[in-house]
């Protein structure tokens, strides 16, 4: 029979060293995980789905502890049960401070996000996948208040079609693939969605991207980008300044490069406000 009261079982008997005292008298400004795969379930305008997302996940450390509780950040992971929005991921940050006894830390983690559209003419459904990463930082004030900091940003692979070579040529003009990367600082209180950036990059392109299309979406496509071409310097504020308007967003950086198809490089731009 097993001796259930075993030393080894008892944890009141095994020494917690990463709460030693430390005498070298430096602060670790982050220490945690990084490269952590988790599954999690994302909610989306409309519903939710599962995902796998990479995490970073750290805590600042003061001078005298010797070690922080590796151990507690997957603890909190395992027990998240919720469908990840901008509330959730605000509320495992505010979790996260007291849990590792921290005055500060972050969450950081990356996933595919999906998003079910509609072709333009046919109305054929596929899904469009973007590249998102949340990064929320908190900080606990003198009085005890978790101030937090929320970060998302969405990679957006969109069409621009080249204006000038829409003027100079007769039978056409070239066009390319462009990723739009936006990055936008919220306070904890607001409400956003990832279909409100992709939202913002997708109606500033000469035309957004579908899954799949059929012959008369190809058409739709192809004849939206001719009308309405873009330079990438035109994207880049286009969608800034878009996103500049929404008061829900309090810094934002915005890049768009394009991968030319007419030359082996792309074209670059970025503009950050706030």
């Amino acid at each position: 029979m097993n001796d259930l009261k075993a030393p080894f079982l008892k944890t009141e008997v095994m020494p917690d060293v990463q709460s030693t005292r430390d005498e070298r008298a430096l602060p670790i400004e982050q220490v945690g995980i990084r490269g952590l795969r988790h599954p999690l379930t994302v909610r989306t305008k409309g519903g939710v789905f599962p995902a796998v997302g990479n995490f970073e996940m750290d805590v600042a450390l003061p001078a005298h502890i010797k070690g922080t509780h590796m151990s507690r950040f997957i603890a909190l992971l395992q027990k998240q049960d919720e469908a990840i929005d901008s509330a959730v991921v605000v509320k495992m940050v505010r979790e996260m401070l007291p849990l590792l006894n921290a005055t500060e830390g972050r969450i950081q983690f990356t996933y595919t996000h999906f998003v079910k559209k509609s072709a333009p003419v046919s109305g054929v459904e596929s899904l469009m996948d973007y590249e998102v990463t949340w990064i929320a930082k908190a900080k606990q004030d003198a009085a005890g208040h978790i101030n937090v900091q929320l970060n998302l940003c969405a990679l957006v692979p969109v069409m621009s079609l080249c204006p000038c070579s829409k003027e100079i040529s007769e039978y056409g003009a070239h066009n390319q693939r462009s990723h739009v990367t936006m990055s936008v600082v919220l306070d904890s209180e607001t409400q956003i969605t990832v279909e409100d950036l992709v939202a913002a990059a997708e109606s500033e392109a000469s035309s957004e991207l579908w899954g799949l299309l059929k012959r008369p979406d190809e058409k739709w496509v192809t004849e939206r980008a001719y009308d309405n071409p873009k330079f990438v310097e035109d994207l880049v504020r286009d969608v800034a300044g878009r996103l500049k308007s929404d008061p829900r967003i309090l810094s934002l950086v915005v890049e768009a490069e394009n991968f030319e198809s007419i030359h082996n490089h792309s074209a670059y731009a970025k503009i950050s406000l706030g």
